[in-house]
């Protein structure tokens, strides 16, 4: 869905590493095929009430996971990785996992306040942790995914997963 906003932050510095990820090689996001069309009707559905999507991952490739996980060790953060913030194995590199916010159309495509910003490793990110507009904003976000068979891991706002019939993964 071309109204799809995508802004692949991995692909730049603007991202918890501070530098660009191994295997990304522009601003675009993929999905698994039965992923894809579900957000686009995710979209659709925000759309006919002034709200869409912006889209900061879907496909991972293995090596920028990798990645993530050699920046935890070269840091000394493993505690994001024992926390469940960075995964050696995700949804992602299956492309059925994607990371994005909700966008107010009315305000030519402005990020609403979703509470933390996107890649925030702490407990203030965590789905029940938020109060007032945010909350509505999260839970917005949250049933329009939902409603087209994605999950939300309670530990970031942005992340969802694809659920797909009959996949074993």
């Amino acid at each position: 869905d071309s109204t799809i906003m995508v802004e692949t932050r991995y692909a730049t510095a603007r991202n918890f590493t501070g530098a660009p990820l191994p295997g990304y090689e522009g601003n675009r996001a993929y999905l698994r095929s039965e992923a894809a069309a579900a957000l686009a009707r995710v979209q659709r559905r925000l759309r006919s009430g002034g709200m869409g999507l912006k889209v900061f991952d879907g496909y991972r490739p293995v090596r920028a996971t990798l990645g993530m996980v050699e920046w935890a060790r070269r840091t000394d953060q493993m505690h994001f990785i024992r926390d469940g913030y960075i995964a050696s194995r995700s949804r992602h590199n299956l492309g059925l996992a994607v990371d994005l916010t909700l966008v107010d159309l009315s305000m030519g495509g402005r990020e609403v306040d979703m509470g933390t910003p996107y890649d925030t490793f702490s407990e203030a990110a965590h789905y029940a942790n938020a109060t007032g507009r945010t909350q509505r904003y999260r839970q917005l976000l949250r049933q329009a995914m939902e409603s087209e068979g994605f999950k939300q891991y309670e530990m970031e706002w942005w992340h969802y997963s694809y659920e797909v019939p009959g996949d074993p993964v």
